[in-house]
């Protein structure tokens, strides 16, 4: 009797599931095609907002010249020259990712190969908690906290600048890198661990003569992910970096880190607020983000193309 009420349970949820399946398949579908929608999505709205000005742009002033005028004294022209704020955007960038990639795999490494047992869980549980803290809090730390300890370190007068900035975007980035980068290790076969130390390697040179290249892949993924994350940061830019478009005379002066500097995103979401919906000073603020989505596609296509490169030698 049960086994009769069992088989005939099992044959309505079969036709119950055959039934679905179209439906399932449906959203399936949907799901695959919903993430290329957005980011399409996305680029027809910047394009949009910005097509009436594209044409007139003087590109030359725009990439070349230091003059964000957007709102002049009555009587004087507005310039719209962005050299100050793609560099401030480029600067963040370098040196954020200098700080982050030695720091992250760094403590990928101790975590997959070094750390056992609490001390293991305990640093990723703090990693996860980490990479949680918003962006907001992480501008207050370096406004706060941050800035003062750089005025008396260097005595400057201004604690918010390009070191600033580059600090607090590289310890946002070092969770990101930490998290892929211990994968990536932790994905190596053992049986490579095992053979190196066979053949008497020490546990350094199982690192960095048999992980690294097994994993590289992994971390190179890593180091692009946390260079998108330093591209575009805004909040913690926007509070710690100063906020003005200098360019140094010498990019090789260790002093150019305690200028300030002013990011692309920073200046959109700083500046969004004081425009008005249609006029240049708005327009010229999508051309900022037309150029910033160009430089994260031109980041995630050559990091795309290195991955496949290096597989394909690898293979």
């Amino acid at each position: 009797m049960a086994a009769g009420k069992t088989s005939a349970i099992k044959a309505v949820s079969s036709r119950a599931l055959d039934r679905a399946e179209p439906l399932i398949r449906g959203v399936i579908y949907i799901s695959g095609w919903s993430s290329i929608l957005f980011v399409v999505a996305i680029f027809f709205f910047i394009f949009k907002e910005a097509a009436p000005i594209l044409t007139k742009v003087d590109w030359g002033e725009f990439f070349f010249e230091n003059r964000w005028i957007p709102n002049p004294a009555e009587g004087n022209e507005a310039n719209y020259g962005a050299a100050g704020i793609l560099y401030g955007t480029f600067a963040i960038t370098v040196v954020s990712t200098m700080i982050a990639m030695p720091l992250g795999f760094a403590a990928a490494v101790y975590i997959s190969e070094f750390a056992t047992g609490k001390v293991k869980e305990t640093l990723k549980v703090l990693i996860e908690l980490l990479a949680a803290i918003p962006s907001i809090i992480w501008g207050f730390i370096g406004l706060v906290i941050m800035g003062p300890i750089i005025q008396k370190l260097f005595d400057v007068e201004v604690g918010v600048n390009l070191l600033n900035a580059s600090l607090m975007v590289a310890f946002m980035a070092i969770p990101l890198i930490v998290s892929i980068s211990e994968d990536a290790l932790r994905a190596v076969p053992d049986s490579y661990r095992e053979a190196a130390l066979a053949l008497g390697a020490s546990k350094w040179e199982v690192v960095y003569k048999v992980l690294f290249p097994a994993a590289k892949n992994g971390l190179l993924a890593a180091a692009m992910l946390g260079v998108g994350r330093a591209v575009g940061e805004t909040m913690a830019v926007w509070m710690a970096s100063g906020g003005t478009e200098n360019i140094p005379g010498n990019v090789l002066n260790p002093a150019i880190l305690l200028e300030r500097v002013k990011a692309m995103t920073a200046t959109i979401a700083s500046e969004m607020k004081d425009t008005a919906h249609g006029d240049e000073h708005y327009m010229m603020l999508f051309v900022i983000g037309i150029v910033l989505l160009f430089i994260c596609v031109v980041i995630n296509v050559i990091s795309d193309l290195v991955i496949k490169g290096i597989k394909k030698k690898h293979s």
